[in-house]
């Protein structure tokens, strides 16, 4: 369920193409701070800080957009939730009356009053939760990342933070000093390695976590870093990645040294960590994965780009863990350092050259790649239309869609694609937009018809021509297409773009020529039927979907039908159980497996479905589609909460819908 929310500051509400958005309208530091009022106050306070970079680049660690799941869970437990904006340096004043302070993956460093407010605080019986990232996550482009500002020192540069900065840079790092600060403070640095698609699954017994690992077996890591113990005495692991790790199988691919520096398991430092120092206390994640969510609220920053963010908080054991980790942090206890206690203490890890400020060094030149012209991550002039910061609303949305045959000709055949815009001005006119058909790899094989009859010479991304809006804001163009570049039978990807921002990307099929066996039949000779319950049980009560097709060919086999159920908006809610008895950890469309029709062309499936235990009553779609973007039926359906005693079959519905081209055309 979502909570009460006493939001301040105006918003608007917009969705967009492949998830639900809530975008906020022009908002700065300097406008009121989100505040989320719990109905069961347990009289505590968090404070999540947006005054260092939060928002940068693809992040968006806010308490109402990304990390509006974590949030929530923290305002369900009774803490009552706030954000700290400012232009000001973070001082002792705005964490007074705070029990929590939660430090999401900051970009812009912290000055050395600043690094002295939070230490104080904590040594006076507040809690403070770091959450850092993998090394060169620079989203700001500033030459720090979130590591390197936690640790409070820079790679390659501790004798000097500024450099390679301009004099604008320079003159916005003010107050910002070189220390071991992090360590000294805490007791841990955040290590520079870079891991991958990994879980954690080394979990220390909850007589040695103080009850934080409860029920926690696996928390995943999604090109991350682990912690170096520093000081046994007043910092611990409490979930390591597994031993046995590689370079080859578990550094993220954009790493720039090793990525692994001791193999995983208890050497390669906690993956997350708490720590005690003075009265308060302190814990730490080396990766934002696990703490977001896909809901971002704000546009990027940099190019005014649309967010994508992962859907990590409802992975594994995630959400569990981190409010575990709050609600310990928030707790007051009477002693000093883990030494004072009953409670078995870490070996300092072991240390590389290159992770000793002295004597680390600059892997490759920084930034990663250069700004956009105009970008300044310290002038929030100059952040586009949107983002957090700038004075201007974000520009509406334009939707995009485009529709292809079933199967695309391997043989050369020209066939048509629509393009469909909605949501554009009256009357306006788009003249960059290109596609291109790929196979995986990015090898292009398709060209587009020119106006003149004529064909390209290459193969590529290729204008489709002018597009061009009616008075209600909607443009439709078809533009004719072929393969070749020796591309066979097999699966591909179309993509749509608008001068160099990808707007569609979904995966087609080729096949054999318009003469040949077809691998998957003309759509339009289908009938499409999905029997469910009269109403979705709410809660992540199981419930059955049968998925019919009729009008098959006898023998054919389809593969790529796929089913979700949505609310309006677009937010994906349902998940479908895999044949191995487990569930996926995200939300959206998921394969209904293989259907292949009888002698009498039809073929049939039941499977197994739950929605998202917080979806509340009330209306939602389902939807049917026969790969990406090929929607075939969708229906408006009931969600209600269902009586987890009894043991009736939940009652079904039959609604049968006929294919025809003309809902082919208009679906999205």
């Amino acid at each position: 369920m979502r909570y009460r929310k006493s939001i301040v500051a105006t918003t608007m509400l917009s969705f967009f193409l492949l998830g639900q958005q809530h975008l906020a309208s022009a908002e700065g530091p300097n406008d009121p701070a989100p505040e989320l009022i719990p109905d069961n106050p347990n009289g505590m306070t968090i404070l999540f800080d947006n005054s260092h970079g939060q928002t940068a680049g693809q992040s968006d660690w806010v308490i109402d957009g990304a990390f509006s799941d974590f949030a929530d869970a923290l305002v369900e437990e009774g803490f009552f939730v706030k954000e700290h904006r400012s232009t000001d340096p973070l001082s002792d004043e705005d964490l007074n009356d705070v029990d929590v302070f939660v430090i999401p993956e900051a970009q812009i460093p912290f000055k050395a009053t600043e690094q002295d407010a939070i230490a104080s605080f904590a040594e006076n019986g507040g809690g403070v939760f770091f959450i850092a990232d993998h090394y060169n996550a620079d989203r700001n482009l500033n030459r720090w990342d979130s590591n390197e500002i936690m640790n409070g020192w820079r790679r390659g540069a501790y004798e000097e933070p500024t450099k390679g900065m301009s004099a604008g840079e320079i003159e916005a790092m003010e107050g910002v000093v070189s220390s071991d600060w992090l360590s000294d403070e805490f007791g841990v640095r955040f290590r520079f390695n870079s891991i991958d698609n990994t879980a954690g699954d080394i979990i220390v017994p909850t007589e040695e976590s103080f009850g934080i690992t409860e029920g926690i077996e696996e928390v995943s890591i999604h090109a991350g870093s682990t912690i170096a113990i520093m000081n046994e005495e007043i910092a611990k692991g409490i979930v390591f990645l597994p031993d046995g790790l590689t370079e080859q199988a578990n550094k993220w691919n954009n790493a720039v040294d090793q990525g692994v520096y001791f193999g995983g398991g208890i050497e390669e430092g906690p993956f997350v960590a708490i720590g005690k120092k003075g009265d308060g206390k302190s814990a730490f994640i080396g990766d934002s994965s696990p703490v977001e969510d896909i809901t971002p609220k704000y546009r990027n920053e940099e190019h005014g780009g649309v967010k994508r963010t992962y859907d990590g908080f409802i992975d594994r054991d995630n959400g569990p863990l981190l409010v575990n980790v709050v609600n310990w942090l928030a707790e007051q206890e009477n002693y000093q350092t883990f030494a004072d206690i009953d409670l078995p203490l870490d070996e300092p890890s072991p240390i590389l050259d290159m992770e000793t400020p002295e004597l680390s060094t600059e892997p490759q030149v920084e930034p990663w790649r250069a700004p956009q012209s105009g970008y300044l991550w310290y002038d929030q002039s100059t952040f586009a239309d949107g983002s957090f910061g700038s004075e201007t609303a974000p520009p509406v949305d334009i939707k995009y869609s485009i529709d292809t045959p079933g199967t695309l000709p391997a043989d050369g055949t020209p066939f048509q694609v629509k393009i469909t815009l909605t949501d554009m001005n009256p009357n306006q006119v788009i003249t960059n937009a290109q596609m291109q058909v790929y196979l995986q790899g990015g090898t292009a094989v398709s060209q587009i018809q020119q106006a003149d009859g004529s064909w390209p010479n290459g193969y590529g991304y290729q204008s489709t021509g002018e597009i061009r809006a009616d008075a209600s804001g909607t443009a439709e163009t078809t533009v004719t297409m072929r393969l070749g570049n020796g591309v066979t039978e097999g699966s591909a990807n179309i993509r749509l773009r608008v001068g160099s921002t990808n707007v569609v990307t979904q995966g087609v099929t080729i096949g054999n020529d318009a003469g040949g066996e077809q691998p998957q039949p003309p759509v339009e000779e289908a009938e499409y039927n999905l029997v469910y319950p009269d109403a979705l049980p709410i809660g992540g009560t199981v419930f059955p979907v049968e998925v019919i097709l009729n009008g098959l060919e006898p023998g054919t086999t389809i593969t790529n039908a796929q089913v979700q159920v949505y609310l309006t908006g677009g937010q994906a809610v349902s998940q479908i159980q895999r044949e191995d008895g487990t569930w996926p950890s995200n939300y959206g469309y998921f394969n209904v497996g293989n259907l292949t029709a009888n002698q009498e062309g039809r073929a049939s499936k039941t499977i197994q479905m739950r929605l998202n235990p917080t979806t509340q009553a009330g209306t939602a779609s389902i939807r049917l589609r026969l790969g990406s973007g090929n929607n075939v039926l969708t229906e408006s359906v009931s969600l209600q909460a269902i009586n987890q005693t009894s043991s009736t079959v939940l009652p079904f519905r039959n609604y049968l819908k006929l294919w025809d081209k003309e809902t082919f055309w208009k679906a999205s």
